[in-house]
């Protein structure tokens, strides 16, 4: 193209009849109102609902744009990483920019991270109001100091239309074929290489989050630092600690620590000079919560404020004519959301900066029963759970799942880790060595048996094994090395019953517990050939595995 997307929609923002650039955030909020994009609820947080298709993000809607000179350093063997042709991306951003240009278009300057020495600008442009309420709870203030950010001159572009639909008559054989035969008319793609994302036809907000994390996940590993999908917090020492893991873990509920100050709950960086949250907010999942259970998350979205100063968004929650909200109302989606700055939490270290860990801790929550509750990881064991990313499915939470499932999600959040998985395991592995990084696998979930026969691990364990680990108890403990999982499980535990740190101690029938770990270990063997049998990993990393 002779000109450059950037220029393409500077050129179409100047002649734009009806634009807003960073708009106040009180501003956002009443425009948002008036434009019936959200009403408020009981407190005075917004809240809205989106078309059916989009009260999740679309995996099979999300696409990277191949370009000959980058193509090799994405995985194109992971299956959320779908190529996008630079034709069809160039059709959309015109279709992006046509639909901008027929109403009003609001435009925010924030960044992506909370360290300015990579922080990355991002220009964000849409047609929604309350979308950019979102970036502005999500996305930070830009510094003063952005100058001397690595990305200071090599931002991102956004744009976003999520109500919209493309003309799926245009896109047939571009975009993807519906299972009825027509083509989608949805569309969120990122053009790494030209730095802009569109999310086009996607009104879940965290469309939009998402995609600027996967963008950040893609670049910090060329400049020596570490993404990931992580929570982190700090202690009344000093010393930080990240937790990994997937969904219903209790990653939310260990990192809401009164003794330790949060960073931040989802993405951070780790370079060489400690870790660094991406955002300015949380995005948290609402079904099922009450006040009692999770105090901080219900005071962020349930507080009491004037409509145009609270902000905080829920999104696809059952509310009812007079305001009152019901989170244990599923009908509409089980995924309900709500976004709020991370000042409305309060124990946060404002500054979201921290030096670097002193403890990781992965989270699995093994619905088989048979891993340790709690094991030490060295380096090799430590970046094969890192590619793995473990956890399980319950039984009966799915039409015909009868026992548990295992899945695995490399990194702990493979839909938006693009790269090569080597750089990301590698670069873990070096930064653990060089800064005497300790690395826990904690399981949440299912002692005495499987799910349906034994029990959840009590809350008050697992504190106690989080808390061994991070006051350095565990440095001292001796070891005992796991036959079938090759982890390294201490003897002792202060608080915790020794007979529940060996799985097998707790089965009643000692012969099922060896089928099950045998079968659970089977599985993380198959996955391992089919997502990295071509990778090349180090042979220290393959033995590491179970069932090898």
């Amino acid at each position: 193209m002779s000109t450059t997307f950037q220029e393409q929609l500077e050129v179409m923002l100047k002649n734009h009849q009806a634009v807003e650039s960073n708009p106040e955030r009180k501003s956002l909020i009443q425009q948002s109102l008036e434009r019936k994009e959200a009403i408020t609820m009981k407190g005075g947080a917004l809240v809205t609902w989106t078309a059916p298709e989009s009260t999740g993000r679309s995996p099979k809607d999300t696409y990277i744009v191949k370009h000959d000179a980058s193509a090799d350093t994405i995985d194109w063997t992971s299956p959320n990483n779908i190529p996008l042709d630079p034709q069809t991306f160039d059709m959309v951003f015109e279709d992006a920019l046509a639909t901008l240009n027929k109403g009003k278009a609001y435009v925010t300057d924030r960044v992506i991270g909370a360290d300015s020495r990579y922080a990355l600008p991002v220009k964000t442009v849409t047609n929604k109001a309350l979308s950019q309420v979102f970036i502005d709870n999500m996305f930070r203030p830009v510094p003063e100091d952005i100058q001397k950010s690595i990305f200071a001159d090599r931002g991102f572009t956004l744009i976003s239309v999520p109500d919209n639909k493309l003309d799926a008559s245009k896109y047939e054989g571009r975009l993807r074929k519906m299972p009825d035969g027509t083509t989608s008319n949805m569309c969120v793609a990122i053009d790494f290489d030209r730095r802009v994302g569109v999310v086009f036809g996607s009104a879940y907000m965290g469309s939009m989050k998402k995609l600027m994390f996967t963008v950040m996940n893609y670049y910090l590993p060329f400049e020596g630092i570490l993404p990931l999908h992580c929570s982190a917090n700090e202690g009344e020492d000093g010393k930080s600690a990240l937790l990994l893991g997937l969904s219903g873990t209790g990653k939310t509920t260990l990192s809401a620590d009164p003794k330790r100050a949060l960073l931040g709950d989802d993405e951070h960086g780790w370079s060489e000079d400690g870790i660094a949250n991406f955002e300015n907010g949380c995005y948290a999942k609402m079904i099922d919560i009450e006040e009692k259970n999770e105090p901080e998350i219900w005071k962020a979205v349930m507080h009491e404020d004037d409509p145009l100063n609270h902000g905080s968004i829920v999104e696809n929650a059952m509310v009812y004519p007079n305001g009152e909200v019901d989170y244990f109302d599923d009908r509409y989606t089980p995924n309900s959301r709500s976004s709020y700055p991370l000042k409305y939490l309060s124990n946060i270290k404002p500054s979201s900066v921290s030096g670097h860990p002193t403890t990781i801790l992965f989270l699995t929550a093994d619905a088989y029963g048979v891993l340790p509750p709690i094991s030490q990881l060295n380096r090799d064991q430590a970046m094969l759970w890192f590619l793995m990313g473990y956890t399980s499915k319950l039984a009966g939470t799915e039409t015909g799942v009868t026992e548990p499932q295992a899945t695995f999600s490399r990194f702990f959040g493979q839909p938006f880790m693009p790269g090569k998985p080597n750089v990301y395991a590698e670069q873990l592995g070096e930064k653990m060595e060089k800064h005497n990084t300790k690395v826990y696998l904690i399981n949440t979930g299912w002692s005495g048996g499987k799910y349906g026969v034994g029990s959840r691990i009590k809350l008050k364990f697992t504190r106690a094994m989080v808390d061994a680990a991070l006051n350095g108890e565990l440095e001292k403990a001796e070891y005992v090395k796991d036959p079938i999982f090759h982890v390294n499980v201490p003897k002792s535990v202060s608080n915790v019953p020794d007979e529940m740190l060996i799985p097998k101690n707790t089965w009643a029938d000692k012969a099922d517990y060896d089928a099950t770990a045998q079968k659970l270990a089977e599985k993380f063997s198959a996955q391992f050939d089919k997502a990295y049998g071509s990778h090349g990993l180090s042979e220290a990393i393959v033995k590491a595995c179970p069932g090898k």
